[in-house]
């Protein structure tokens, strides 16, 4: 079977990411599936957005938590691309995603397809970011032993150990992927720029979600293990047992050639891209 190929936040090589025109190419693209990342928002919507605030991807600022679903809706989330949007995948005020649109836009595809969530932690809200996720799920007609809806496969993604454990206690454990990432103490300290004690407490964290992690996928407590492109280089051989032993792996954020081959060597069955299309091309190309 050739890999399952994820689009990482909608084909967002193409359009700014997590917005409409960026889903709608995914589809066109011919991905197998969708990748998504979720917050809420002051008054309890699901969005679509990767970062915990609006400065990155909106002409906003702030924290996502501290506006409502009708604030954010007035912000303009693809500009910052540079990607001008075809009429056919809407105008500027139609580019911001609930879960809900993104559910729609996907079950109106024609086919099945995987939509994978990953919940953002640390949130303000806690572990009631999965509790909303789950209830939302369920009020739309969710099916938690199949994990469909309609006609789209819907699995669950963190990098918080917690978060998977809350999740088992709805979601069928093959659906739930543990994502896992070297910790780099200096990559740390760039992004954050805190104190030398808030930063060594920030790496501890994160040292010790990695090593939970590490062993809900070694005791197949989920179905999938999440892992970076350098994770996997770093890790071959843990990699290659992990898919020996019957776990599914889905590898971030593949967009060359070169680790899209070396991934599929491994056996490796699920990749996430940015650019859906090539990578897709690249390994019909190669008989994979």
């Amino acid at each position: 079977m050739p890999p399952v190929i994820f689009a990482h936040r909608g084909s967002s090589g193409t359009y700014a990411e997590h917005t409409r025109a960026a889903y709608l190419q995914a589809l066109a693209d011919g991905a197998d599936g969708v990748e998504c990342d979720v917050h809420l928002s002051r008054d309890g919507h699901l969005v679509c957005i990767h970062d915990t605030t609006l400065d990155r991807t909106t002409n906003g600022s702030g924290d996502v938590a501290d506006r409502t679903l009708a604030e954010l809706r007035t912000l303009d989330v693809s500009a910052w691309k540079g990607a001008a949007v075809p009429p056919a995948f809407g105008g500027t005020g139609d580019q911001f995603l609930t879960l809900a649109d993104l559910l729609a836009l996907l079950g109106g595809a024609g086919r099945p397809v995987r939509l994978a969530i990953e919940l953002k932690h640390p949130s303000p809200f806690g572990l009631r970011l999965e509790d909303a996720l789950i209830a939302f799920l369920m009020d739309e007609g969710w099916d938690p032993e199949s994990s469909m809806l309609g006609t789209v496969e819907i699995s669950f993604m963190s990098f918080n150990p917690d978060s998977m454990r809350q999740l088992a206690e709805s979601a069928p454990s093959h659906m739930l992927c543990q994502l896992v990432a070297d910790v780099e103490p200096q990559e740390v300290r760039d992004a954050l720029r805190f104190g030398s004690l808030a930063e060594g407490a920030l790496i501890g964290v994160l040292q010790r979600a990695l090593k939970e992690g590490e062993e809900l996928i070694d005791g197949q407590e989920v179905g999938i293990a999440g892992p970076g492109v350098e994770y996997v280089r770093d890790h071959p051989e843990r990699v290659r047992r992990w898919i020996q032993e019957g776990m599914r792996v889905r590898v971030w954020t593949v967009n060359t050639e070169e680790d899209a081959l070396f991934l599929a060597g491994l056996g490796v069955q699920e990749m996430t891209s940015d650019y859906p299309a090539r990578i897709r091309l690249a390994l019909d190309g190669n008989g994979k």
